[in-house]
């Protein structure tokens, strides 16, 4: 599981793609399987080309059936059936919206897919947690500001939350910058998204 630095960077390059609106698991045992949401859901599930640019890049870092994954702002839950179609087994995702659960709950059944939910404010979850996962990825509200961002961010190595290779993955839009962020490995902008990528990294 662990990559170089170059080998990081060489993976992010190139991977900015048109994004499009459908939901549907990309890869693994439930591949092509489209997802519809209930409309009444305050959901923006992350679009398809983004969310293949994304692990286009995670498949080249990781082996998907040996990590553990923490979904924040989880929503539909698409980014949790991705990694769960996959192979990975270790699934956490953490919504405050009881709609979003329960929709995650019934869905991951449907699929015979391991995750556990859990409905909570993401800033109160980070407090309290003191398990550590692979990747953690953030769907962050758009409105949010940079502030809340860099709560989120904080909360995460401050609370010794990545394992020694694991990634924070921030999906954000181009009005928010992470390119002086100390812990930034690569920012990726694409055509309407962006996510950066965090690392732990020693800092003087």
């Amino acid at each position: 599981m662990v990559v170089s630095s170059a080998k990081f960077f060489e993976l992010l390059k190139g991977t900015a793609r048109p994004i499009s609106a459908a939901m549907r698991i990309i890869s693994g045992i439930h591949k092509s399987k489209r997802i519809q949401a209930p409309k009444n859901l305050p959901v923006r599930p992350t679009t398809d080309m983004a969310k293949e640019a994304l692990f286009n890049i995670l498949n080249n870092l990781y082996y998907f059936n040996d990590i553990s994954v923490l979904d924040l702002f989880s929503g539909t839950g698409n980014i949790s059936y991705e990694f769960g179609s996959r192979g990975t087994e270790n699934i956490t995702a953490v919504d405050a919206h009881a709609g979003c659960i329960q929709f995650i709950n019934t869905t991951a059944k449907s699929l015979d897919l391991s995750i556990t939910t859990i409905k909570s404010d993401v800033f109160k979850y980070l407090e309290k947690r003191n398990s550590k996962f692979d990747i953690i990825f953030a769907d962050v509200p758009y409105e949010f500001e940079l502030a809340l961002f860099e709560k989120i961010v904080a909360l995460v190595f401050e609370n010794n939350l990545l394992n020694e290779d694991g990634i924070l993955v921030l999906e954000h839009s181009k009005q928010t910058d992470f390119k002086n962020h100390a812990r930034l490995s690569y920012q990726k902008n694409m055509a309407v998204i962006c996510s950066a990528f965090l690392k732990i990294k020693r800092l003087i």
